[in-house]
């Protein structure tokens, strides 16, 4: 069996998997709450490589690229449990309890922290919705939810400056962006976003910086990290092409020798 995940209210996660799985590229548009229940999750981001051992809870930030590799554990179960922070219900808790937050979060990028007893019975308390023993109405996974916020909030009050920041992000340098996520293959919309623009202002800043369009910027930028990796680091095209955003390998190889005028095995 592959691998398989299933998706209660699309705000309870549980994913499953028996074998080593790699996920592909993932734009998050929520705050999210995971904890480790076995195996491990390797996730790859603009910032490097983030492992996720057993036992361990993470809060992932918003408005972020993100790659994974799961690896079962020896008993060879992998099971990772994520509850989905949505911004809907963040901005009700904070009007309700009179939360407004002027300084955005200047802690570690990297949230990741051993559970205490709380969040680990949290986690615990999810079990029987994941495995349908129980059926959750969707008031129930409001109130689930809220409770996560109140256990985050009591085991890091700085949290707060992360999980009620609702202001839109930063317009960032589009160089630097670029350059540390071109390897993600995701939408030119999802590109723009994340810079702070819209798809127009996107697509024209793009051009002013890099005097080319994004597609194009983006097939060339892949290629010749590509032509590095293989003539350089005697890589395989097969173990790359994905993590550089070419969806199949023989698209790749034809992107290949239409710009070098070389096979990967004649370079």
């Amino acid at each position: 069996m592959e691998g398989q995940r299933e998706i209660i209210f699309d705000r309870l996660v549980y994913s499953c998997a028996f074998e080593k799985h790699r996920g592909y590229e993932e734009f998050i548009p929520e705050h999210f709450l995971g904890f480790q229940l076995s195996g491990e999750t390797h996730a790859f981001h603009s910032a490097g490589n983030t492992i996720i051992p057993e036992n361990t809870i993470i809060l992932v930030r918003k408005n972020q690229l993100i790659r994974t590799v799961k690896y079962p554990s020896k008993s060879g179960k992998y099971q990772f449990l994520s509850i989905t922070l949505d911004k809907e219900t963040l901005q009700q808790y904070a009007l309700e309890n009179k939360i407004a937050v002027e300084n955005r979060y200047q802690g570690k990028e990297k949230l990741f922290f051993e559970p205490d007893d709380f969040l680990q019975n949290y986690f615990i308390s999810l079990a029987p919705y994941i495995n349908k023993k129980k059926e959750a109405t969707p008031r129930l996974a409001d109130l689930k939810i809220r409770e996560a916020i109140e256990l985050l909030l009591q085991s890091n009050p700085d949290f707060k400056h992360i999980l009620f920041d609702f202001s839109e992000p930063y317009k960032m340098d589009l160089e630097e962006f670029m350059n540390q996520n071109y390897m993600f293959n995701i939408p030119v919309e999802s590109f723009a976003k994340l810079t702070g623009r819209s798809l127009s202002g996107f697509k024209r800043d793009f051009t002013k910086v890099f005097g080319a369009t994004p597609k194009y910027w983006l097939r060339e930028k892949r290629l010749d990290e590509a032509h590095y990796l293989i003539k350089y680091k005697q890589q395989k095209p097969a173990d790359i092409y994905l993590d550089l955003g070419f969806e199949n390998l023989s698209h790749f190889y034809f992107s290949f020798k239409q710009k070098f005028g070389l096979t990967t095995s004649e370079i």
